[in-house]
């Protein structure tokens, strides 16, 4: 297997986006990394509509571990991906939606948006050699460059009803504060 300096690339991004991830999940599991901890969090998750919020965050931490690891190692790199793109989408449309406003300066889901569109990519370029899926699965890994980009399809309409429900109960919680 030749490696290339690409390879070395991919890697790095996947390493990077799987603390990234990990540290995502973490806060909201475990309060760790400056996160609010699994209690304040479900309570934020239940205002947002995801509801049982305790379930939810769980649920949340659980896939963004998930992706993490996928992501750290290149395995079943697919199902990783999709996570990803599926929770950081959720997040981002949650801040954007709260806040009103795009930029994460702002309290917008601009910063999850980024990881979201950062995976997407890796889903388009592929594991890259220096993954578990090419070295120990080359024959499925083949199949990536087809299966990749559906996985982050997935991911995108996999994220639509949690999104729904976010706008859903933001919009319920506006309009109740105005009556």
């Amino acid at each position: 297997m030749e490696v290339t300096s690409m390879d070395w690339g991919i890697a790095g991004l996947r390493v990077i986006l799987a603390f990234i991830l990990f540290a995502h999940s973490t806060q909201k599991l475990c309060g760790w990394f400056s996160g609010s901890g699994p209690v304040a969090t479900a309570g934020l998750f239940e205002k947002l509509g995801q509801r049982p919020g305790h379930v939810m965050v769980r649920v949340a931490s659980v896939f963004e571990l998930i992706a993490a690891i996928s992501l750290l190692l290149g395995l079943l790199t697919p199902i990783g991906l999709g996570l990803a793109v599926a929770t950081m989408i959720v997040a981002g449309s949650a801040l954007s939606a709260v806040s009103g406003k795009f930029w994460n300066a702002l309290g917008g889901g601009e910063y999850p948006f980024f990881i979201a569109a950062v995976v997407a990519m890796l889903g388009i370029t592929g594991q890259g050699a220096l993954s578990l899926d090419a070295v120990l699965m080359p024959q499925i890994a083949a199949l990536y460059p087809v299966v990749l980009p559906g996985a982050i399809v997935v991911g995108i309409l996999g994220a639509i009803p949690m999104v729904i429900r976010t706008r859903r109960a933001v919009r319920d919680a506006e309009a109740g504060a105005e009556s």
